[in-house]
C-alpha cells in the first residue's frame, strides 16, 4: 500500500509542474484522494459488497467532484489533474501511465450493453472536458485534444481533435486532411479517365 502511495505522490510531482512537495500531493490533491477511494470501493466491488463499493464510490463524489465507478479498471501510475466533473463509467479499462484532465467523461452512449465504455492503452492522454464513448478501445500513446468527443477507435501513436473526433497526427506526421465528403472517389475517378481518353479518341477520329 506505501509503495503504491509513493509511486501515486512521484507521478504527480513528474507531471504537475506546480506540485510543490510529496506532503501537497499527498494531502491537497482530489486526483490522487480519488485513486485511494476507488482502490478501496474497488476491492469490495470484488468482493461482492456492492453497496459498500457504491457508497465508498460517492462519498467520493461529495468529497472530490470526481466519480469513478467501483467495477472500472484502472492501471498503475494514473494521474488525474485537477479533476473537478471527472466521470469514469463502470466497465471502462485504462491502462498504465494514463494523464486525464478536468471534465473527462469516459463514458457510455447509451446504446450497448455489457461492455459500455471505453478502453484506453498506455500512456493516454485525455485533455479537458474531452468526452470518449462507448466502448471504443483508444490506442498507447494517444493524445485527445480538449474538448473533442471521442466515438470509434483511435489507433496507437495518434493525436484525436474534434466533434467528431478525427486523428490529425499519426506517428509524429500530420495526417492528410482530408474530410468524409471531400475523400477522392477511385470510381469516379476512373469514370472521369475514360471519359478523357474517350474524348481524345473522338477528336482524333474526327481530325483523320
Amino acid at each position: 500500500m506505501f509503495r503504491q502511495l509513493r509511486e501515486d505522490i512521484a507521478t504527480i510531482r513528474e507531471r504537475d509542474p506546480a506540485s510543490r512537495s510529496g506532503f501537497e500531493a499527498w494531502a491537497l490533491y482530489n486526483g490522487l484522494k480519488a485513486m485511494r477511494s476507488h482502490r478501496r470501493a474497488n476491492w469490495l466491488y470484488r468482493h461482492k459488497l456492492y453497496f459498500l463499493a457504491r457508497w465508498v464510490s460517492q462519498r467520493c463524489v461529495r468529497r472530490t467532484g470526481i466519480e469513478i465507478h467501483p467495477a472500472a479498471t484502472i492501471g498503475r501510475r494514473f494521474f488525474i489533474d485537477h479533476g473537478t466533473g471527472v466521470v469514469i463509467g463502470e466497465t471502462t479499462e485504462i491502462g498504465d501511465g494514463c494523464t486525464i484532465y478536468q471534465g473527462v467523461t469516459l463514458g457510455g452512449t447509451g446504446k450497448d450493453t455489457g461492455k459500455r465504455h471505453p478502453t484506453l492503452g498506455n500512456h493516454v492522454m485525455v485533455g479537458a472536458g474531452a468526452k470518449v464513448l462507448g466502448p471504443i478501445t483508444i490506442g498507447n500513446n494517444v493524445r485527445i485534444a480538449a474538448g473533442a468527443v471521442v466515438l470509434t477507435d483511435i489507433p496507437d501513436n495518434c493525436t484525436a481533435v474534434g466533434i467528431p473526433a478525427r486523428v490529425v497526427r499519426r506517428d509524429g506526421e500530420k495526417v492528410q486532411d482530408l474530410d468524409q465528403i471531400h475523400v477522392p472517389d477511385p470510381v469516379a475517378q476512373e469514370i472521369r479517365r475514360l471519359e478523357e481518353r474517350i474524348e481524345q479518341l473522338e477528336r482524333k477520329h474526327k481530325e483523320d
